[in-house]
């Protein structure tokens, strides 16, 4: 592919080339692990499942990090890791789930500092799972997933993930700003 092509292509609305069947399988065993992690701690944050806190204990937390409204804050979160979580797994709207997850993200990041990036203080799990949100972001949910199935969804639409990722970021990092 010459170069010229290959940068048209980054920012061009056609379908990504075709890749073997191995190639989404791997997307969406990545989406399955990494999406159903997310929306599990959403539901720990909202439900208290999984041993989770609950809103109530989530919302105290929330508010002694510096955030006006814990409560608020604590649904917001939860809803957030919950819905961006599913459609991350089901490949369902990819790049608005990964706007939401990445509003969490930038909100987690700051919360938990930048001190350590190794346990027990660190920030790698959380890196790794950034990391992994923003890259099935950028490269779309595969075959196996329903925006596949979507004839507007089908096809990777970089442009969109791209905006998707900096609403996030920019949503994520407005939070920040309530923060005391």
């Amino acid at each position: 592919m010459t170069q010229a092509r290959y940068e048209r292509s980054l920012l061009s609305d056609s379908p990504a080339p075709a890749y073997p069947a191995v190639h989404d399988i791997g997307l969406l065993v990545l989406r399955l692990v990494v999406g159903l992690s997310m929306a599990g701690h959403g539901t720990m944050k909202l439900f208290g499942w999984f041993g989770g806190p609950g809103l109530t204990a989530t919302g105290k937390g929330f508010t002694m990090a510096g955030y006006p409204a814990g409560d608020a804050m604590a649904v917001i979160a939860g809803l957030s890791e919950t819905l961006g979580g599913l459609g991350l797994a089901l490949g369902l709207l990819t790049p608005l789930a990964g706007a939401a997850l990445t509003g969490v993200f930038v909100n987690v990041l700051a919360v938990r500092g930048f001190d350590a990036y190794f346990p027990p203080k660190g920030i790698e799990l959380e890196v790794v799972l950034f990391a992994a949100i923003i890259a099935l972001t950028l490269t779309g949910p595969g075959r196996y997933a329903v925006d596949h199935h979507l004839p507007v969804l089908r096809a990777s639409r970089p442009r969109y993930a791209v905006l998707a990722l900096l609403a996030g970021a920019i949503v994520g990092f407005l939070v920040l700003l309530l923060k005391d």
